[in-house]
């Protein structure tokens, strides 16, 4: 198969993964909505940002493990089977202190993220519960990043479609029929990871793969070494965490509640236009590593391409779906038919959602960098997208602009972003 085939059927099989992986989110989203209206969505949007967090760190250690992989064993180094276990057991480690975290610190941590009483109540038992699971969630990306780059894309699609269709009816079944509310969205939610690790084990444990996995000693040296080229794939999840973070806390200040639901929506969204991007990044990556292994430049630069251009492509089909459904999109979330939800929201969408034209194309160009080992360009690019010029751009605008500059920093710090990106491609490698 040609490279440009192979590209196809990553990337789509990716594309179809990532989504199905977003789409719980959407699920959670739209059914506390029915069951607790604009209080639910609220609680959900605040827990966001530590939902984010688990699977930043979940996928910096799981596709950068598997990167470094992937290019070692491309250049015959057997060394390169001890970051299989090295992630496996770093997981578990970090994983368990979410689980105390949740278990012990949920309720103060709910107040910080700036929850009232009201939204304590209907947000610490979801928290609690999803928390608990945190190692099944960080060890399901880690098993889904090796099947991909073992020739197994359908694999990795299979299990992530399987296990959000899992928390989709899970979801509805335990919140309604059996009437558990907000906890039985977290439990629907947390269990779904477990389908996904079980049905990578198809493979992992099959005759067709050919990851091995060395027990030996943990190393922090092939930890760093795994999240130096897993940064990208850490700020694909975590920036929308800390935006949301950022963002919230700022509403709060300018709307309350009713403006926070309504981010809430735009949030939602954004879960499901990101997870594009993210699959042309996770896509392309496992091929443009074996390239780059081999020596195989040519072949580099044309998934290269080939990815900034799907990408910039499906920017314009995303947001011209959005611009002209904005109001249904919105009204998805709207239970209530909340009119000050809904007007924030309407102006969101159509404002924030321009930012896509440029976030996808850092997205892509960030797991490039990081796929042929350009940590400088992966970090920069990463760490200015995911945090330092979306918080400076929030600040700023909402202090000039108010809600509607909000909805514009998105889109102003990922064109600040874009420019920075293209100048470090065309650079030659720097580490």
């Amino acid at each position: 198969m040609n490279v440009k085939k192979q590209f196809m059927k990553y990337v789509s099989l990716n594309i179809l993964g990532m989504i199905g992986l977003s789409c719980y989110i959407l699920a959670d989203s739209y059914f506390i909505s029915k069951a607790q209206g604009a209080n639910g969505l609220t609680a959900l949007n605040l827990v966001l940002p530590l939902y984010n967090l688990i699977f930043a760190i979940g996928a910096m250690i799981g596709v950068g493990s598997a990167i470094r992989y992937s290019v070692g064993k491309s250049k015959g180094d057997a060394d390169s089977e001890r970051y299989v276990w090295n992630a496996i057991v770093w997981n578990g480690i970090i994983g368990v202190i979410f689980i105390l975290i949740g278990l012990f610190l949920a309720e103060p941590l709910l107040r910080m993220l700036g929850a009232d009483d009201e939204i304590v109540k209907v947000g610490v038992p979801y928290t609690r519960i999803f928390m608990m699971f945190a190692p099944m969630f960080m060890w399901n990306l880690t098993a889904n990043a090796y099947v991909r780059n073992d020739n197994a894309p359908h694999i990795a699609m299979i299990a992530t479609l399987s296990s959000s269709l899992f928390n989709i009816v899970f979801d509805y079944v335990l919140m309604f029929p059996l009437g558990l509310g907000m906890r039985g969205a977290a439990l629907a939610t947390a269990l779904s990871p477990v389908i996904g690790i079980a049905i990578c084990m198809t493979h992992l444990l099959s005759k067709k793969s050919s990851v091995k996995v060395k027990v030996c000693m943990i190393s922090v040296k092939k930890l760093v070494m795994s999240c130096q080229v897993g940064v990208s794939a850490f700020v694909a999840e975590i920036s929308s965490g800390v935006i949301t973070l950022v963002f919230n806390y700022i509403i709060l200040t300018l709307t309350g509640n009713v403006g926070v639901a309504a981010y809430g929506v735009v949030a939602n969204v954004a879960l499901v236009v990101v997870a594009v991007f993210n699959g042309i990044a996770q896509g392309s990556q496992p091929l443009i590593s074996s390239s780059y292994g081999k020596g195989d430049e040519k072949d580099v630069k044309i998934l290269r391409n080939m990815s900034l251009i799907t990408g910039f492509v499906c920017a314009i089909i995303l947001y011209t779906f959005l611009y002209v459904c904005t109001d249904n999109v919105v009204a998805i979330f709207n239970g209530e038919n909340d009119i000050m939800l809904a007007k924030y929201a309407h102006e969101g969408v159509r404002i924030y959602f321009i930012g896509i034209f440029f976030s996808g194309l850092n997205i892509i160009g960030s797991s490039f960098f990081s796929a042929v080992e350009r940590v400088r360009g992966a970090f920069i690019v990463s760490m200015l997208r995911g945090f330092v010029l979306i918080i400076l751009s929030a600040f700023i605008m909402s202090a000039l602009l108010k809600m509607t500059g909000i909805w514009m920093a998105y889109a102003v710090a990922e064109a600040i972003t874009c420019v920075i990106m293209f100048a470090f491609m065309r650079e030659k490698k720097k580490n």
